[in-house]
């Protein structure tokens, strides 16, 4: 299952186990926040919104804050005078761990995928083998 989201103005294509880059959020690092402007949920049955989708929600962790490569721009005026000026835009790094499509279904994040071990706690990956015995037995 995937998904079309706003967040801040852009749209964004994400599917659980995704990783984007944002426009800098006010959000600390490992948070879980909750995208309710989901615009469609692509799968066996897509929605469409309009605008949005009544009770989708698209659950992503905050990863980190960072700065892009800086982006250089020179102005010059033939002969007399040249400047030169750098920017570097912040940004915000999601994990995307869970998509529900306000119809009963949703879609998690694999806690087996290597971005999942890298990026998720210790604390999710104990509870979900937890649960795994516990099946078993």
């Amino acid at each position: 299952m995937y998904s079309v989201v706003e967040i801040a103005g852009h749209q964004y294509n994400v599917a659980p186990g995704k990783l984007i880059d944002v426009d800098k959020l006010q959000h600390s690092e490992g948070a879980t926040i909750d995208l309710d402007k989901v615009l469609f949920v692509g799968g066996e049955a897509p929605i469409i919104g309009k605008p949005f989708i009544n009770g989708a929600v698209v659950k992503a962790k905050v990863i980190r804050h960072a700065k892009d490569k800086k982006i250089l721009m020179v102005k010059r005026m033939r002969g007399k005078w040249q400047k030169k000026r750098g920017h570097r835009q912040q940004f915000t790094c999601l994990l995307i761990t869970e998509i529900i499509d306000g119809k009963g279904n949703s879609s998690k994040i694999d806690l087996e995928s290597t971005i999942a071990k890298k990026h998720l706690s210790a604390a999710a990956a104990v509870t979900a083998d937890a649960d795994t015995h516990a099946v078993a037995d």
